[in-house]
């Protein structure tokens, strides 16, 4: 899988990957409380999971959602002209 996630987008999952992933582990842990009971738990839990794909993401620059959704925000490298310029890449979602 190719390089799908830079610039703003990769800012954004460095910052509230990290921060979802530390709340759900306090709230896991019983540190700060989002809701009573099961319901408490299970955003708990959810917060922990989508901060930790945000942050493995943000470190890889690889989202497989990005990719299924045709999402490039990712800028490196030089890019090609041969394969159909700069009209393809638009309607692929890349930014030129």
């Amino acid at each position: 899988m190719q390089k799908n996630v830079g610039g703003y987008d990769r800012g954004a999952r460095f910052v509230f990957g990290p921060l979802l992933a530390i709340i759900g582990i306090a709230a896991l842990g019983g540190l700060i409380s989002l809701a009573a009971g099961t319901v408490g738990f299970a955003l708990a839990a959810i917060a922990l999971v989508v901060g930790a794909v945000l942050t493995i993401t943000a470190v890889t620059q690889k989202c497989p959602m990005n990719g299924l959704l045709g999402i490039d925000t990712y800028r490196g490298g030089v890019e090609s002209r041969s394969e159909g310029g700069r009209d393809e890449n638009r309607r692929a979602g890349r930014l030129s």
